[in-house]
């Protein structure tokens, strides 16, 4: 795969979006996208080959539709990524699942997305806990903007949005596939150190 076609980032667990917004708006950030709802179908063959092997197959809808798939790079914060945009997310669907694709998990957010000093700053909002991600060219940028916005290195989580949620299910039995807000109603948001513990459970 073409190294260019890489992805270097960093999630966070926070209580509140606003003083991390607040300390972006101080380092003079820009707004990239405004606070838009967001709805990601993870795609997998029958046998779960792609999950298996930590590859990533997602159709994400939100100010546009796109195609993305990810594979494992040299560590946590690496990734492989190549993405595309799609006109028509619904004639997508069709032909993945006309190839042997099927969904097997969705997934909603709000995020906002800002940009300072060469880095992404998303601001991410799901069903069950409050996130920020923090993407750059190299990995030294990465966590010298995270350190700009008050993160503590040592408390990065190390899995994606799938796993986490797949750990919170099963501890805490909860009956649906799906993470969406729908699903979550009346559930309160975990605290960083509940989604800090699970991400590093054994």
């Amino acid at each position: 795969m073409d190294p260019s076609a890489s992805e270097i980032e960093a999630k966070f667990a926070v209580s509140r979006l606003e003083p991390i917004r607040r300390k972006l708006l101080q380092l003079d950030a820009r707004q990239l996208r405004p606070r838009l709802p967001e709805t990601n179908l993870r795609f997998d063959l029958p046998d779960r080959r792609l999950q298996q092997t930590h590859r990533v197959l997602r159709l994400r809808q939100d100010h546009d539709s796109r195609l993305t798939f990810k594979a494992p790079g040299s560590d946590r914060e690496h990734r492989h990524e190549l993405e595309v945009a799609v006109d028509q997310a619904d004639v997508m669907r069709q032909i993945l699942e006309g190839l042997g694709f099927e969904i097997f998990f969705v997934y909603e957010k709000y995020r906002e997305t800002f940009t300072v000093d060469g880095a992404e700053v998303m601001l991410d909002e799901l069903p069950f806990g409050v996130f920020v991600e923090v993407e750059a060219g190299d990995l030294p940028g990465v966590r010298r903007t995270a350190e700009r916005l008050g993160l503590a290195w040592e408390e990065r989580l190390p899995l994606s949005y799938l796993a986490l949620f797949d750990r919170l299910r099963q501890h805490r039995a909860w009956p649906f596939r799906d993470a969406t807000f729908a699903n979550f109603s009346g559930i309160p948001l975990l605290s960083p150190d509940d989604l800090r513990a699970e991400a590093v459970a054994r």
